[in-house]
């Protein structure tokens, strides 16, 4: 058996462990980087790539094998900056294989034993596949078959009405599919419901038969067809089946007790340093956090960095990281809901909406409905959603507001070019203080007594 013995052991070779590993060997370290399956993980081959690249192409009006042809080229274009060739170019020890703990300090993979002073965990995480009596009888897919090539879908089923549920059911109805989403709750039910509302009617206008709070209790076939039974009683029948139920740790290949590595509620447990039960091993991204985004797994690489390379004090926040469902329209959220807020803050709390109809630049382009909701404590921000044209670029100014705790203010002071979007987050922060400012008997007094005084 090889044996190695290295500075820092990164396990996954998805968007966090890679920022880990080219951080960490560019600065000096030896590092290894162990990957079991495809190089760039869920990310560039099953996650944000090829759902947004299918967007982009229904949207532009391709046919159903032009698009799936515009995600292979979008995840071909993409991977070499994630491929095994590019890190070893940089200095690490690539292993192509699984991963697995021996001990506190080492782990095995492809017949090397690796000794470390720190590893990461960064495992991302596969889909989540529901109890439902039958489901084992039926085909069916998820994030990481539906990309694979093959026939139009004729009648799309879709289990689950989050990001990924709605994003998917988009793109298919606009590349010819019929499409129905099942949802036991509420569609896009983490989401303000004023904005959400916005989604869910494009989506009916579109031809996307939306069910909520129906939960499907029973799977089936009728010939080639799919078909779901619903707790309501109705049942639902379609070519095609896909499961948007959420995602869970991929952790099971790892033997986390070898290492004296605790795990919590199907996550590793870590500290706000990242840190898990043993000190040696730090987790990031989907295998310790319930906020399965990219950006935060990267947000989280850099604390690793900082702490394992360096030896600096970090700790992980999280009311600073946005996310955003690529619809049309967009819906982008950071910080807390109202409801979140409310319950923090109370009466101190400060809810403001604006249409997008209050910019010219959404007049000029008919841009669409559109709406900001903006959340301020004692004159900071600290939430806002919008749902609208080109949300997910209109949520960057807030992501620096609330990453650097700023004023409010300071957002309603920027001078921004005219006429555009960005307009409407300006003025959503300006009318917070127009209340302070306009129809204020105190302020009235001043004025006046200003112009009595001063020549």
């Amino acid at each position: 058996m090889t044996r190695l013995h290295v500075d820092l052991c990164v396990i996954g070779a998805g968007s966090g462990g890679l920022s880990v590993a080219a951080g960490a060997v560019q600065m000096g370290a030896r590092v290894t980087l162990i990957e079991g399956a495809k190089m760039g993980g869920d990310c560039l081959n099953f996650g944000c790539v090829p759902s947004k690249a299918l967007l982009a192409a229904a949207r532009a009006g391709k046919d159903h094998a032009a698009a799936m042809a515009h995600v292979a080229e979008a995840i071909a274009a993409i991977a070499p900056h994630d491929s095994e060739e590019r890190f070893t170019a940089l200095g690490c020890t690539v292993i192509r294989a699984f991963a697995r703990f021996t001990s506190p300090r080492e782990v095995e993979a492809g017949g090397t034993r690796i000794t470390a002073r720190r590893f990461v965990i960064a495992t991302g995480a596969r889909p989540a596949i529901p109890k439902i009596p039958g489901l084992d009888t039926v085909p069916f897919l998820t994030n990481e078959t539906l990309f694979d090539p093959g026939p139009r879908p004729g009648h799309l089923l879709i289990l689950g009405g989050g990001p990924l549920g709605v994003e998917m059911a988009q793109a298919h109805r606009q590349l010819g599919c019929a499409v129905t989403v099942i949802e036991a709750s509420r569609i896009l039910g983490r989401e303000e419901p004023e904005l959400a509302a916005l989604v869910i009617d494009r989506l009916r206008a579109e031809g996307v038969t939306l069910i909520e709070g129906a939960s499907a209790i029973r799977a089936g076939r009728e010939g080639e067809a799919v078909t779901l039974a619903l707790a309501d009683g109705r049942s639902v029948t379609g070519t095609h089946l896909l499961l948007a139920t959420g995602r869970v740790p991929a952790l099971e290949a790892l033997d986390l007790p070898a290492a004296g590595i605790e795990t919590e509620g199907g996550r590793v447990k870590s500290d706000a340093r990242l840190r898990t039960t043993n000190r040696r091993v730090f987790a990031i991204g989907d295998a310790t956090s319930a906020r399965q985004f990219t950006h935060l797994a990267g947000y989280h690489a850099g604390l690793v960095v900082r702490q394992a390379l360096l030896a600096l004090p970090a700790r992980a926040r999280a009311d600073h990281i946005p996310r955003v469902t690529y619809t049309v329209p967009e819906l982008a959220h950071i910080g807390l809901t109202e409801a979140e807020a409310r319950e923090r803050h109370g009466k101190s709390l400060t809810v403001i909406t604006l249409p997008f109809s209050e910019t010219d630049r959404a007049v000029t382009d008919a841009a669409g409905p559109g709406l900001v909701k903006l959340m301020v404590h004692r004159g900071r921000p600290v939430g806002v959603g919008i749902a609208g044209p080109q949300a997910g670029e209109l949520i960057a100014p807030w992501a620096l507001a609330l990453t650097a705790r700023l004023k409010l203010s300071v957002m309603a002071s920027t001078v921004l070019p005219y006429p555009t979007l960005s307009e409407v987050s300006k003025r959503a922060a300006g009318t917070y203080f127009s209340g302070k400012l306009f129809d204020n008997a105190w302020v009235r007094r001043v004025v006046r007594a200003v112009q009595r005084v001063v020549p």
